[in-house]
């Protein structure tokens, strides 16, 4: 291949290694003098936008070539197991799983970051460690943290059960127990929230410098350490009951750990908000009528070659402790963490903030599944100076509301209360899998407990006949009891009270103006339901759409209070050919100090590349550069790409916009370690942007070593630090 490109280069440096890594094209990006020629459009947007874009796998229009010359241009690409990013910046290499953290450790797959600054040139970053895969973790465990664990023996014993093992029924004695007590210890350490204190030395350079702020919240604090987490919010009048319809697991308002904490937010006062996510992945979801847990037994722990999973099971952990936003004050040494339930408990994927003084403060965030909802949590008290940190005091009383969308770019908010009348989502609009729409909805069985699937609109009328209210379905001693249930299982509360259903909400974040920006990151429906085929369109109307939006919702009267709304798509994903930016997948977002967003993008691991799914012509996953305002409105403009087989996760800028801060989340999750350099070779079919077909010839390493980046290194989740290399903004438009 004729591109030029600079492969990393390790500098040693006091604290942190510093990556300098190079655009992967030389003078010609496209390696050929007819492209050149046809470059000045690329040259006049790079001029204009500050950088020049790198080359992702597929033909862009900004590029401004001839069909013949995408052809030409595009007729092989090499895949890099690094991170690419323009020329003239670099990145500093800020820590990766197994680097010391206070007492404990980075953690696995790490994935929303926070930068809060403390001082000019420094801060303390906090850093989300969402899940292992257990794959990867487990081939590479003994060689990144130097000891070892059992676990071929613990695969060989769950798998005559299909690999699932009820640990929670297995005595503590029991010498099995004891090797997944050790395991799931060990896994959930790698899981939850770290602070580490950063700051840009002399050399321009962010490095560590491990102060008393440095600590970890893991998935199983306050099992050994007392380090418990504690709840606010009508939920905790569940966890304190005495007369639970389900599981007690005697702790009342103590909470042992966070796990599965995906995206999150920066307050403005300086907290973090740290979302857990899948969190069915280790705990039951399903609740009893009156918010209390099932028993662990119902989520078994499961490994397999694969995964390491169900690990609340063999702790007793009480499912319903576990699907919330977690507030932590990253200044505070000794604060590790709060769960405040009137947000509510659901697949949180990402948190907006709006605190205007004199007005209700607004929380934003998202249900990440198929069919999941938006919400807007609305305090019953006004902020009165938005840098106080007694706005954390905010969250502890107000409401929830869910998203309504309506066609014609119109929506409500509806609040989530006992009084809420109970009219559910309508199969009928969601966009059906293999020819059956799906809506989850609270089992009607209310003495039973859990959930139902409702697949016709008959079923959904026909529940709505048996319930009126909210409050007929959750059962509760009074009416604070209640709105704890409700907040408990506020997925399927929503559904019931007719929140639309969307297409995977993964980000929520505010502009200065009151802005809303959502990225939608999948249209294609699944197992827990699907989305709004009204409202969740590809650019012809088409259903499913795989390739996500990003989308624009601005309150009435830009009122953070305002029970309705008005929305329009801002960016569409998928290929030029078919009407998309050139991305697919959108999902974290970070707003600049000009109100430009930067993306990131999360293809499922086993779409990178591949000659088999329309995912495949992306590559990897990616970091995208969208302005707001100007000539460039709309269009979107890539700024790097990620390691292989990994999730690029977490943009966060510093204040003034000089760095990046990005996480690599799961590299070599598929393949693993990549060894003796191994590669192969892909024909992948592609699409000029006009439509017309040609073939690329795609050279994809297999497996990944970053960050070490020598043969046979171990992958590793990570963070850098993407800065300009003459220090000025990331981008002239920032």
């Amino acid at each position: 291949m004729s591109l030029k490109r600079r492969e990393f280069l390790l500098f040693l440096g006091a604290g942190a290694s510093t990556y300098a890594i190079g655009s992967q094209f030389g003078v010609d990006r496209f390696g050929n003098a007819a492209a050149a020629e046809s470059g000045t459009q690329l040259a006049a947007a790079a001029e204009r936008i500050g950088f020049e874009p790198v080359k992702v796998p597929l033909p862009l229009e900004f590029e401004g070539l001839s069909a013949a010359e995408q052809m030409q241009a595009y007729s092989s690409f090499e895949v890099i197991d690094g991170p690419v990013i323009p020329d003239g910046y670099t990145a500093d290499f800020i820590g990766a799983w197994g680097d010391v953290i206070g007492d404990s450790r980075f953690g696995y797959n790490n994935d929303f970051l926070s930068f809060v600054e403390t001082g000019p040139d420094e801060g303390l970053l906090t850093i989300n460690f969402e899940y292992i895969s257990g794959g990867a973790w487990m081939q590479s465990y003994q060689r990144v943290l130097g000891k070892s664990l059992p676990f071929q023996e613990v695969i060989d014993i769950a798998a005559l059960n299909d690999g699932e093992i009820n640990a929670f029924a297995l005595p503590d004695s029991n010498p099995l127990k004891q090797q997944i007590v050790a395991i799931a210890k060990e896994a959930f350490t790698d899981q939850g929230i770290g602070v580490v204190s950063v700051e840009r030395n002399a050399n321009g350079n962010w490095v560590r410098t491990n102060s008393k702020f440095d600590r970890r919240i893991t998935g199983i604090s306050g099992l050994d350490d007392g380090r418990y987490l504690r709840a606010t919010g009508p939920s905790v009048a569940i966890f304190l009951k005495s007369d639970k319809l389900g599981y007690d697991d005697g702790l009342g308002n103590r909470i042992i750990g966070t796990f599965q904490n995906c995206a999150g937010g920066t307050t403005p006062w300086g907290t973090i908000l740290s979302a857990e996510e899948n969190f069915q992945d280790q705990v039951h979801e399903p609740v009893k009528a009156d918010g209390s847990a099932f028993d662990p037994s119902e989520t078994p722990f499961v490994m397999t070659a694969g995964s390491v999973d169900g690990r609340g099971n063999v702790f007793g952990l009480s499912g319903n402790k576990y699907g919330w936003m977690v507030e932590v004050d990253p200044a505070n040494a000794n604060d590790y963490g709060v769960k405040h339930t009137w947000l509510g408990r659901y697949r949180h994927e990402a948190v907006g903030v709006r605190a205007v003084a004199g007005k209700p403060l607004a929380v934003y965030s998202g249900c990440d599944r198929r069919g999941g909802h938006l919400y807007k949590f609305v305090s019953t008290d006004c902020v009165k100076d938005v840098t106080d940190k007694a706005n954390s005091l905010l969250m502890e009383a107000g409401m929830l509301y869910g998203a309504k969308f309506e066609a014609d770019g119109t929506g409500r908010w509806i609040a989530l209360t006992p009084d809420t009348p109970v009219d559910p989502v309508l199969p009928s609009t969601v966009v059906p899998r293999n020819g059956t729409p799906l809506v989850k909805l609270p089992n009607r069985d209310r003495a039973a407990g859990g959930i139902e699937n409702t697949t016709t609109d008959d079923e959904a009328r026909s529940f709505a006949r048996k319930f009126s209210t909210l409050g007929d379905l959750y059962i509760g001693n009074n009416r604070a009891e209640k709105q704890g249930a409700i907040l408990i299982d506020a997925h399927y509360a929503a559904s019931a009270a007719g929140v639309t259903c969307t297409a995977r909400p993964e980000d929520t974040d505010v502009a200065a103006d009151g802005t809303l920006y959502i990225a939608f990151t999948s249209g294609s429906p699944g197992g827990d339901g699907g989305p709004d085929q009204r409202i969740f369109q590809g650019p012809n109307g088409e259903t499913p759409y795989e390739f996500g939006w990003i989308m624009k919702l601005q309150e009435d009267g830009n009122d953070p209070a305002s029970v309705t709304f008005r929305w329009e798509m801002f960016a569409l994903g998928g290929t030029p050919a078919e009407g998309g930016l050139g991305f697919s997948n959108p999902d974290n977002l970070e707003i600049d100090r000009n109100g430009n967003l930067w993306m990131v993008t999360d293809m499922s691991t086993s779409k990178h590349n591949s000659t088999q799914d329309p995912r495949g012509v992306f590559g990897n996953n990616s970091v995208w550069f969208i302005p707001t305002s100007g000539p460039e409105a709309g269009q979107a403009f890539p700024f790097a790409i990620g390691p292989m087989e990994c999730e690029v996760c977490g943009p966060t800028l510093t204040r003034d916009s000089t760095t990046l801060f990005l996480a690599f989340q799961h590299p070599g999750e598929r393949n693993g370690i990549r060894k003796d350099m191994a590669a192969t070779t892909l024909e992948i079919k592609m699409q000029t942007t006009n439509g017309q077909d040609f073939v690329q010839a795609r050279v994809v390493p297999t497996g990944s070593n970053w960050p070490g980046k020598q043969p046979n290194d171990p992958p590793r989740p990570g963070v850098i630090a993407v800065r300009r290399i003459d220090g000025n903004p990331l981008s002239s438009l920032t």
